[in-house]
C-alpha cells in the first residue's frame, strides 16, 4: 500500500510561536520584517525558526502577495572563496524568510549586471544584492537606483542605496602597522584592480601606515593583479623574486593571493616567515590550514552576507523607511606566517 507524501512543512507557525514564547502574530511580523517588534523578540523568533527548521510556504505566499520569492546575488567571481562565505550568509537569512536565491556570476561585466537587474525591473525577482565593483554600480546608477537592491562590500556612499561593508582602509593600515611592529620596513603590496573599491581603499591604507612610519611604497613592490586567484598570487611572487632587492614582508589584499604567493616562494626555497613574512586579508577557512598558518586581516564574511540580506528584506517590506549603510568590524588574526 502506498504511503501519503510527507507534508512539505511539518512545522507550523504556531510551533515557532510556542518555542519563542510569543504570539503567532508576532512570528508573522518578524518573518515579514514588519515594524513593532523589539530586537530581542526578533532574535528569539529567528532562533526558534532555525531550531525547528521552519520554512515559509512559498506557494501560499506567492498567491497572497504576488511576489516571486526570489532574490538575486550578483557575484563578480564565484571562484573566489571569499564570495562563497558571503553567499552562505545571504542564503541562510533568505531561507529563514521563505526566499530562494539565484546566483548571477557577472564576471564584473556591466552587460551581465544590467541583464541581472532586468529581472528586477520585470518583477521576475523581488530584490538583489550586488557585490560587483562600485565603478560598475556607478555606471549603471541612473538605470538601477530606483530598483530594490543592496550593495555588499562594494558601495558608493553617495548613491541612494543601502550598503554593508568594512573599513578597508583602516583594516589595511592596521595590517601594515602590525608588520612594522614586527620589525619590517621593506614591505610589498599585492593589490588588485583599482576598479574595485576595496582595492583602492586597501592600497590607501598601506600608503597611510607606511607614511606614518616615514616610509613609502616602492613602485617595484606595488604589484596589481587582475584576479584574486592562487595563480595570480604565484605570478606576483615571481615578480618579487625577480626584484634586485626583495621585501622582507608582503601584504596581499586577499588570502587567495597570499596562498599562491606562499607556495611559489616556498618552491623557490624561501622560508616563511624567516626569509619573508606573508600576510593576507579575509581569513577564508583554508588560511588556518597552511604550513605555516596564514596571518591575515579577518572580515566577517558570513555576517556581511546575512546583514545584506536583512537590509534587503527590510527594504522590500518597508520601502519608505530610510536605510543607511553599515560597516562591520574587522579583526587581526596573528598566525605563524608573519
Amino acid at each position: 500500500m502506498s504511503r501519503s507524501p510527507a507534508p512539505v512543512n511539518p512545522v507550523s507557525m504556531a510551533a515557532v510561536a510556542a518555542r519563542a514564547g510569543v504570539s503567532v502574530a508576532t512570528v508573522s511580523r518578524v518573518l515579514n520584517h514588519q515594524e513593532g517588534v523589539t530586537g530581542k523578540t526578533q532574535a528569539k523568533v529567528n532562533r526558534a525558526v532555525e531550531e525547528l527548521g521552519y520554512r515559509v510556504n512559498q506557494l501560499a505566499n506567492s498567491l497572497r502577495t504576488a511576489r516571486s520569492w526570489l532574490l538575486l546575488i550578483m557575484v563578480p567571481d564565484l571562484g573566489n572563496p571569499f564570495y562563497i562565505e558571503i553567499v552562505r550568509g545571504i542564503d541562510r537569512v533568505a531561507r529563514q524568510h521563505g526566499y530562494f536565491v539565484l546566483l548571477c556570476d557577472t564576471g564584473a561585466d556591466p552587460g551581465r549586471e544590467r541583464s541581472a537587474f532586468e529581472l528586477l525591473r520585470t518583477h521576475r525577482a523581488d530584490g538583489a544584492i550586488c557585490l560587483d565593483p562600485d565603478s560598475i554600480q556607478q555606471g549603471l546608477s541612473q538605470e538601477i537606483n530606483a530598483l530594490p537592491w543592496i550593495a555588499c562590500c562594494e558601495f558608493d556612499p553617495a548613491m541612494p542605496v543601502p550598503y554593508v561593508g568594512i573599513d578597508n582602509q583602516g583594516a589595511a593600515a592596521e595590517a601594515i602597522r602590525y608588520l612594522l611592529s614586527r620589525g619590517h620596513s621593506r614591505i610589498a603590496l599585492i593589490g588588485a584592480d583599482p576598479a574595485y573599491l576595496y582595492a583602492r581603499q586597501r592600497e590607501a591604507g598601506v600608503r597611510q601606515a607606511l607614511a606614518e612610519a616615514g616610509l613609502a611604497l616602492a613602485d617595484e613592490w606595488n604589484i596589481r593583479v587582475t584576479s584574486l586567484s592562487f595563480l595570480a598570487g604565484a605570478e606576483a611572487a615571481q615578480q618579487l623574486l625577480d626584484c634586485p632587492q626583495r621585501p622582507t614582508a608582503i601584504f596581499a589584499v586577499a588570502d587567495a593571493l597570499a596562498i599562491g604567493l606562499m607556495h611559489r616562494l616556498q618552491e623557490a626555497g624561501l622560508r616563511i616567515p624567516d626569509d619573508v613574512a606573508i600576510m593576507g586579508f579575509d581569513d577564508i577557512p583554508m588560511a588556518a590550514q597552511l604550513n605555516p598558518p596564514l596571518t591575515t586581516m579577518a572580515q566577517p564574511m558570513e555576517e556581511l552576507g546575512a546583514e545584506a540580506a536583512q537590509l534587503l528584506l527590510q527594504r522590500l517590506n518597508t520601502p519608505d523607511t530610510p536605510l543607511v549603510g553599515r560597516l562591520l568590524p574587522h579583526r587581526l588574526v596573528s598566525r605563524a606566517s608573519a
